[in-house]
């Protein structure tokens, strides 16, 4: 079975800790602050390998963390960064971030790896925070916790040509007689469950064909096996059109090609103007008439069209020197065309914090807060000074009276409560 879908949850270690400690030796007074920086948190890192076919190491293992960064430790030690949390993916792999549909990479060849989520970075120890008034600091920065995120991780197959086209037309029996794949072949619906990959060789050169399953109405809602074939043809750079032209099925050759591009269009509009050839197949059964109003349609429209009989191997030289030419002019198909490095978390980010009202409370709330909370030491009166003025300095005071705050309102703040005082 291929496993070529996975929705996980990754998130990267926390930074470590800074250290509250003072230097204490033997003759020496007052040796001050000695507390060292806490470690970064591991990352974790996809990396594509050949040694991959499937998605299967995601079936029942959903749930990544990566180590956190130790704390730091006196004298003025800094604590051990933790090491990155390292997944392989098969080539052919897409990660995109769950909520908002983000391309976050784009494995589409070996040995490329890309940084899913980073660590946080350590807190800084109370060496930090000494000066000329504030001698013996009593706090210290907590660590920055690492990114997490949820992800979607498909794997789109990395062939060249995709075989369109309804269930039952003829594709894998092409694909059997132009490449060694030995795909299963039956007449009735749905025989190809699985994509089928196979090498086809052409004079001194060769491409990739891929058989995948069938298409029908509603496929790009996921009807069938809609989304198990539209997700695969996405990297193909030439589209092989298979019609069954003697509609043995009951059914319009024509129409069965308007139906296949309204599927493509809707699931992917890239897909529908991807260069395609159509395969005009079971020749043999056809009648000729239609088969040449088949023909003339299809010329109409700008396709160029191979009749062939694949069960017999008639025509499927001609149509596979055809596709061969065509993918020499194409160029190859990037679904993320660069990696951008872009922070997605920082402290230094303008939305520090948010407010909003519980009741009669005022809770605020952010990333940078909750740092700031958990470094502040509440019993000790420099670290109490030192909130204060940060959180004045960073506009939380302002935002909370432009929120309507009045004296004696209780605000939190995370683990802290207390009344406000102007």
């Amino acid at each position: 079975m291929l496993i070529d879908y996975a929705k996980i949850y990754v998130k990267a270690g926390d930074g470590g800790n800074g250290m509250v400690s003072f230097h204490r030796e033997k003759y020496v007074t007052n040796g001050g602050p000695d507390g060292g920086d806490g470690g970064k948190g591991g990352d974790v890192v996809f990396y594509a390998t050949d040694d991959l076919s499937t998605l299967q190491s995601f079936r029942f293992k959903r749930k990544f963390v990566a180590p956190d960064g130790e704390k730091g430790m006196n004298r003025k030690m800094y604590g051990r960064g933790a090491e990155d949390l390292r997944i392989a993916v098969p080539v052919g792999t897409l990660v995109t971030e769950a909520e908002t549909g983000r391309i976050i990479a784009d494995f589409a060849e070996a040995g490329q790896e890309a940084v899913i989520a980073k660590g946080g970075r350590g807190g800084q120890g109370n060496i930090h925070f000494s000066n000329s008034v504030r001698q013996a600091p009593n706090f210290a920065r907590a660590g920055i916790p690492g990114e997490e995120f949820d992800l979607v991780v498909e794997l789109k197959l990395l062939a060249d040509v995709g075989l369109v086209g309804f269930p039952n037309v003829g594709k894998s029996t092409l694909l059997s007689v132009v490449t060694a794949a030995r795909p299963k072949v039956a007449d009735y619906h749905f025989t190809t469950i699985d994509p089928m990959l196979g090498v086809v060789y052409v004079d001194d050169g060769s491409f990739v064909l891929a058989d995948i399953p069938g298409l029908i109405e509603g496929a790009h809602e996921g009807a069938g096996l809609g989304h198990d074939f539209l997700r695969h043809i996405e990297r193909t750079r030439l589209l092989i059109h298979v019609v069954d032209v003697s509609g043995s099925e009951g059914r319009d050759p024509i129409d069965d090609v308007d139906r296949i591009q309204m599927e493509l269009a809707l699931f992917n509009p890239i897909l529908e103007s991807r260069p395609q050839i159509i395969a005009a197949n079971k020749i043999d059964q056809a009648d000729p008439d239609a088969l040449a109003v088949f023909m003339t349609e299809m010329h109409r429209r700008g396709f160029e069209v191979y009749p062939i009989s694949a069960a017999i191997a008639d025509g499927t030289e001609a149509l596979m020197r055809a596709t061969k030419r065509m993918l020499d002019a194409l160029p190859k198909t990037v679904l993320l065309k660069e990696t951008v490095e872009e922070k997605r978390y920082t402290l230094e980010k303008e939305d520090l914090f948010g407010i909003e009202k519980d009741g009669d409370v005022f809770v605020v709330t952010g990333p940078w807060i909750k740092n700031l909370v958990d470094s502040t030491n509440f019993d000790d009166s420099d670290s109490l000074t030192y909130f204060q003025r940060l959180i004045r300095k960073k506009g939380v005071i302002d935002a909370l009276n432009a929120a309507g705050v009045k004296e004696g309102d209780p605000v939190r703040m995370y683990d802290l409560e207390f009344e406000y005082i102007d």
